[in-house]
C-alpha cells in the first residue's frame, strides 16, 4: 500500500474521531466559541512552523485565504447540524462530498475516473442511500431538511478546499499551508464572534477538555493529508473515498457516547461503503 494512501487512511480515522468530539465540544459551549478556540488552539500547536511559513511566496496568500474562509463557512454549516443531527446519521450524510469532490478532480484536474473508482463509488452511494431508508414501525430520527442541506453546503464547500490542497501543495510545503490557512481561520473566527458580540463562557470553556482534543486531532490529521496531496501519484478522487473510512468511526462512538439507534443497520450501511473504499483503490 503506498504511503499517501497510509496517510489519509490516517486522516480519515482521526476526522471520525473529531466528528463524534464536536458534539461533545457543542454540549459545553455555543458553537462560535467551540469553533474560535477550537482554531486558536489547533493554531498554538503549528507556531512552531512560524519560521518556514513566513518564506512561503506572498503569491499564495490569497488563494490560502480563499481556501480559509471556504472552510470557515463549510465548518459553521457542519456544526449546526452535529448539534442537531445524530452524530452516526452525520457522518453518513457527510460523504456527499464524494459527489462534489470526485467530479472537481475529474473536470478541474483532468484525473481519470477509472472502473475501480467508479464501482466504489456505487457502493458509497448505495451505503448512504440505504442509511435514509425508514423501516416502518421503527422510530424515527431526527432528520430536519434545514440540517441536511448544511450538511451538503459543507461538502461542497470542503470540496473546493480540498481541490485547492491538491493544487496548492505542489507549490508550497504543508507546514506553510497549515500555518497560514490556519491563522486566517482564527482570525475570521475572531472577526465574527466581535460583530455578533458573542459572550465567552469562560467558566464552561475552562472545563471544557473536548476542545484542546479536537484541536490536536485536528492538526494530525490534517498534517497527514497535506502530506499525501503533495505526492504526485495521489489522486484526488480516491483519496476522497478514503477519508470516508471515518463514517465507522462516527457510528461506532454515535453508540458509544450518546446511545443513538439503529446502530448494527448503519454498520452494514458503513461496511458496503469500506466495500466501496477497498475496491476504489483496488
Amino acid at each position: 500500500m503506498q504511503s499517501w494512501v497510509i496517510l489519509v487512511l490516517i486522516y480519515g480515522l482521526a476526522k471520525g474521531f473529531r466528528e463524534a468530539l464536536k458534539k461533545k465540544a457543542l454540549e459545553k459551549n455555543s458553537i462560535l466559541e467551540v469553533l474560535f478556540f477550537y482554531t486558536f488552539i489547533a493554531f498554538l500547536f503549528i507556531l512552531g512552523d512560524a519560521k518556514e511559513a513566513a518564506a512561503m511566496p506572498p503569491l499564495y496568500l490569497v488563494p490560502v485565504f480563499i481556501k480559509s474562509a471556504l472552510i470557515v463557512a463549510a465548518w459553521l454549516c457542519a456544526f449546526h447540524s452535529i448539534a442537531h443531527l445524530p452524530i452516526s446519521l452525520y457522518g453518513i450524510l457527510d460523504l456527499a462530498r464524494v459527489f462534489f469532490a470526485s467530479a472537481l478532480g475529474v473536470i478541474v484536474l483532468h484525473e481519470k475516473m477509472t472502473a475501480a473508482t467508479a464501482t466504489g463509488m456505487f457502493f458509497i452511494v448505495l451505503g448512504m442511500l440505504l442509511v435514509n431508508t425508514h423501516k416502518k414501525g421503527a422510530p424515527a430520527e431526527h432528520f430536519a431538511f434545514r440540517y441536511t442541506l448544511l450538511v451538503l453546503i459543507s461538502c461542497f464547500l470542503n470540496a473546493v478546499s480540498g481541490l485547492m490542497d491538491k493544487v496548492l501543495t505542489q507549490s508550497v510545503t504543508s507546514a506553510q499551508l497549515q500555518f497560514w490557512y490556519m491563522l486566517f481561520m482564527t482570525l475570521l473566527y475572531l472577526i465574527i464572534l466581535i460583530v455578533k458580540r458573542v459572550k465567552i463562557n469562560w467558566r464552561a470553556l475552562r472545563t471544557n477538555w473536548w476542545i484542546p482534543i479536537l484541536s490536536l486531532l485536528f492538526i494530525i490529521a490534517d498534517r497527514c493529508l497535506f502530506i499525501a496531496n503533495s505526492n504526485p501519484e495521489s489522486r484526488v478522487t480516491v483519496m476522497t473515498l478514503l477519508k470516508q473510512s471515518s463514517v465507522v468511526v462516527t457510528i461506532l462512538l454515535g453508540k458509544a457516547l450518546y446511545n443513538e439507534k439503529r446502530i448494527a443497520f448503519k454498520l452494514v450501511c458503513a461496511g458496503i461503503v469500506v466495500l466501496g473504499l477497498v475496491i476504489s483503490v483496488s
